[in-house]
This record gives structure tokens, C-alpha cells and sequence, in this order.
């Protein structure tokens, strides 16, 4: 018992990022001294704030920093993403606010509160890069629930722009369109979902092998495209504005439909 007692304090620790690890131990080193009266009990209150803010920066590096690629969010992950940004921008600007205070009544020097104002803009920035990640990812998750109204009813897909094609999507037919699509346009191909992503299997859809492009099919784009496909006999579905009475962004999925995951 004791065993798997120690393995899974092990297996937590092990999850938590150094910084974490270090202001939780610094928190139950803060108690103990408070307790016994050789600091004041406000030092605890500190020593949790920094541990929260610890937390919050963990939230960041794994959904704002690179570790999870922006198709592999979720809405839940996105929310958490944005909230922890907001929280870290808080607590740099209450310090802010009262060392400013200090300033106006002369009891402090502003050189001494410089490097907060640095980090209240460094915060301020990251709440704007976390908001619009979050903003692409709800756009991601505004393509997919239009599949997911479309799939189920074949009366919905024909009410579409439907090419069958061959029925087949290989890297390389990727690979050609992209090339193709940027040398026409000079401009990135804008791809906003490759593959399978968390959203759609979140939704019991399989993605793999799929792209969807954030182009409106009746575009400049989005009616080159479209005849670069069939030119290529390579399947797609073209969605406009509504699906299923439902306001839905306009998209072109490129590939066979997606199938449903099979479930136990």
C-alpha cells in the first residue's frame, strides 16, 4: 500500500514542471515558518500566489508555447489557455497599481518598480497571442461542427458542392496542391485542418488523410481550386455559409467525406 502511495506521489511529481515543484516546496517551507510566528502569515498568501503563478505559466507552455500544435487544441484547452493568461496579467498588475501608488506619495523612486512594467507588457502581449490562438481555434471548431451537420443526412452533402473524384487523397496530391495554389496566388495555402485533429474526434469523426481550407468556394480561390481538383480527379466538398439552417464558416475539405469512428 505504501508502495503504490510513494509511486504515485512519484508519478505527480514527475508531471509537474521544475518551477512548480520549487514554489510548492517553497509554500510548505513559507507555513512552516509562519506558524511558527518567525515571519508574517502575508509571506503565505505570497508563497501561494507564486505557486499559482507557476501553474498558470505550466498551462501557457503547453498550449500557447509549442508543445501542443494548434490543431491538437480543444475548446476546454483553449478557455484554460486564455484564463491562465489573464490571471498572470492580474497579478503583475495589482503590483503595478500599488507601486504606482507609492510613486504618487513620494515614498518610492519609479526606477524601482521598472522591471514590472516591463513584465506587465510582456503579460499584456501574451494575453493577445492567447486570445487569437483561442479565436483560431474556435474557427477550427466552427469548420468541424459544419461537417458534422453535413455528414449524417447524403441529402445534406448533395445540397453541396460535391466532387467524387477518384475518391482518393495521397500526400503527394497535398503536396501539388499547395505548390500550385501558391505559385497562382502568391500567398500561403491556407490550410486550418490537416488530418485528423482533437476536434473532430472529439465530434466521433475520422479526419485522417483530410484537409479542410479556410477558402469560400465561390471566391477567386475557392473556384480556381476548385478546378484544380477536378482537373486532378481528387474528391472535395465545398461548404458556404449555412448548413442544416445552422451559420457555419465557408470552407472546401479536400479528400473523401470523413467517416465515423467506430465505437465498443
Amino acid at each position: 500500500m505504501w508502495f503504490l502511495l510513494l509511486l504515485g506521489a512519484a508519478v505527480l511529481a514527475a508531471a509537474e514542471s521544475p518551477k512548480i515543484i520549487e514554489a510548492r516546496q517553497q509554500l510548505e517551507r513559507v507555513r512552516e515558518q509562519a506558524a511558527a510566528g518567525l515571519i508574517p502569515a502575508m509571506k503565505v498568501a505570497e508563497a501561494q500566489q507564486t505557486l499559482d503563478d507557476a501553474a498558470d505559466e505550466d498551462v501557457l507552455d503547453h498550449t500557447l508555447y509549442g508543445r501542443l500544435d494548434i490543431q491538437d487544441l480543444n475548446e476546454q484547452q483553449a478557455a484554460a489557455m486564455t484564463e491562465a493568461a489573464a490571471r498572470r496579467l492580474a497579478r503583475v498588475q495589482e503590483k503595478v497599481d500599488r507601486g504606482r501608488k507609492l510613486v504618487e506619495q513620494g515614498v518610492a523612486e519609479p526606477f524601482l518598480f521598472a522591471d514590472l512594467e516591463t513584465e506587465l507588457a510582456a503579460r499584456r502581449q501574451t494575453v493577445d497571442q492567447a486570445n487569437a490562438r483561442a479565436a483560431l481555434v474556435l474557427e477550427i471548431v466552427e469548420v468541424a461542427s459544419s461537417e458534422a451537420a453535413a455528414a449524417p443526412p447524403p441529402i445534406e452533402w448533395k445540397a453541396k458542392e460535391h466532387f467524387e473524384g477518384d475518391g482518393l487523397l495521397e500526400p503527394k496530391d497535398i503536396r501539388d496542391i499547395t505548390l500550385a495554389f501558391e505559385k497562382q496566388f502568391h500567398e500561403p495555402f491556407p490550410v486550418s485542418a490537416r488530418g485528423s485533429t482533437a476536434v473532430h474526434r472529439a465530434m466521433g469523426f475520422d479526419h485522417t488523410g483530410r484537409i479542410d481550407v479556410a477558402i469560400a468556394p465561390d471566391s477567386n480561390e475557392g473556384v480556381w481550386l476548385r478546378k484544380y481538383l477536378e482537373s486532378k480527379s481528387i474528391p472535395y466538398y465545398a461548404f458556404r455559409v449555412a448548413i442544416a439552417g445552422k451559420a457555419t464558416a465557408p470552407h472546401i475539405h479536400i479528400g473523401p467525406g470523413s467517416t465515423r469512428i467506430a465505437t465498443d
